[in-house]
């Protein structure tokens, strides 16, 4: 007997109240209930149907109401039929019921782009990602067909009417998609946002809508003469080891408990480490435990060498700035996974280190907790105050890395003979191929028997002298 707003309501105010348990932190909370979105998503509708891209017709098919979405016979995971063989229902690949739908539909012409979004993927090979998801929707969705989406119903009032005929709410896609750019004032009398912020350089999605994100998205905005997100990336699902997590299982992990065990920190690093973000991974215990430990680790460095005036070596200044360097370069490929076992290397290295030096210098870890902190907020915030910093360290200068800074003066190079290793050789880096193989021949004399028949030097790693 609950109201669909009131409902909404509830829902909207339970996340935000666990964004907060999470503190996690955003610009603008966006609802496509509010005022100004519903008189955006008129204009966007009436625009495309007086330009011809969308028309009133009839639509019948299978619908999901769990998944706001309508299916072919062909789609279905799972189909009914009676004894004569009719088809009376089924599942949908998601595995929720499907019911028979038929009414009068406005429909989005999506046939009248799919040559001009194939060329679009093709001039933008970066715009999916990962590849694999690019393929899916070419060979699952484009090349069979590109069918007409239906974009109104007339069976219910929630949602938002259409200006030009009421008894029509506008259907979930061109609603929902919308909201990216009416954030941002699109549809308003100040679009400033709008043209400051979009095209977004990159949009994160779950694999299970990146049809939407990557076919239906870009064609509206085609149809608009807007620019498309520069990236769509179609992040994996965190499984348990029997599958989805599902309340109906019994193994849904809480957010409110992990936090309470680990802190939020924590918990936000370890679902990036847990594996590559395009791939699903499984959740486990031991997982977080380890991400915890690594946090109070480098708590524990700060807290030991913040006040001993420690001054930088030659091999704290190298680390830092291979470490800003490793850092960047992870991330900019988005390789998150490896971003954060990056910052468990380095505080390795830097544990280490302070073993010899008796701690690591102020610069160094100020430069270690700016790159923490969009990670991991809270400690981040917290030891940027320990090391005197002022403001926020999100106001903090970002770290620019000098590379001839985190060049080594020397480097260790294994010496094989015949492909084992005999000797450890040392050389100046930048040592010639000609310098170094010699530097290695003199190290493993006694080493060579018979002729020499080949001398092969890998940069940076191994000499192999290779006797017959």
């Amino acid at each position: 007997g609950v109201k669909p707003q009131e409902y909404v309501d509830k829902m909207a105010a339970d996340v935000k109240k666990l964004w907060k348990t999470l503190d996690i932190s955003y610009d603008k909370f966006i609802r496509t209930t509010d005022g100004y979105h519903k008189a955006a998503v008129q204009k966007i509708f009436d625009r495309l149907l007086e330009q011809g891209d969308i028309y009133l017709g009839e639509y019948e098919g299978w619908y999901s109401v769990s998944d706001e979405e309508f299916f072919t016979e062909t789609q279905l995971a799972e189909v009914y039929k009676d004894d004569e063989g009719n088809v009376i229902g089924g599942k949908a690949p998601s595995g929720h019921e499907v019911e028979l739908v038929k009414e009068e539909s406005y429909f989005f012409r999506m046939s009248k782009y799919a040559d001009r979004l194939l060329e679009y993927y093709e001039e933008h090979p970066e715009f999916i990602q990962p590849e694999s998801r690019k393929n899916e929707m070419i060979n699952n969705f484009i090349k069979p067909g590109l069918e007409d989406l239906a974009v109104s119903r007339t069976t219910f009032t929630w949602g938002v009417p259409v200006k030009s005929d009421p008894k029509h709410v506008v259907y979930v896609w061109i609603d929902a998609l919308s909201n990216y750019i009416t954030a941002l004032g699109y549809g308003s009398e100040d679009e400033s946002l709008f043209e400051k912020y979009w095209p977004a350089d990159v949009q994160m999605v779950g694999k299970e809508i990146v049809r939407f994100h990557t076919i239906y998205w870009p064609i509206m905005l085609m149809a608009l003469d807007l620019p498309l997100p520069k990236k769509v990336f179609g992040h994996g699902w965190l499984l348990m080891k029997d599958g989805k997590m599902s309340k109906s299982k019994g193994n849904v992990v809480s957010p409110d408990a992990l936090v309470n065990d680990y802190g939020c920190d924590s918990l936000r690093m370890y679902e990036l480490f847990v594996g590559p973000p395009e791939l699903d991974a499984e959740w486990d215990d031991r997982g977080i435990e380890g991400v915890s430990r690594f946090l109070n680790r480098f708590w524990n460095l700060v807290m030991d060498s913040k006040d001993k005036e420690t001054e930088p070596t030659r091999e704290m200044v190298r680390l830092r700035n291979k470490l800003i360097f490793d850092i960047e370069q992870r991330f900019n490929q988005f390789n998150l996974n490896t971003v954060i076992s990056g910052f468990m290397e380095y505080n390795n290295k830097f544990i280490e280190l302070a073993k010899k030096t008796g701690g690591i210098d102020r610069e160094t870890l100020r430069t270690f907790v700016i790159l923490l902190a969009p990670f991991a907020p809270h400690i981040g915030e917290e030891l940027w105050q320990q090391l005197g910093g002022s403001d926020t360290v999100f106001h903090a200068q970002w770290p620019v890395c000098d590379e001839e800074a985190m060049k080594e003066d020397e480097i260790s190079v294994a010496v094989q003979v015949n492909g084992k290793t005999k000797a450890v050789v040392t050389l100046p880096a930048g040592t010639s191929k000609e310098d170094a193989i010699e530097a290695g021949k003199a190290m493993v004399t006694d080493k060579l028997t018979g002729t020499i028949v080949k001398e092969i030097y890998v940069p940076g790693r191994i000499i192999n002298i290779v006797c017959k």
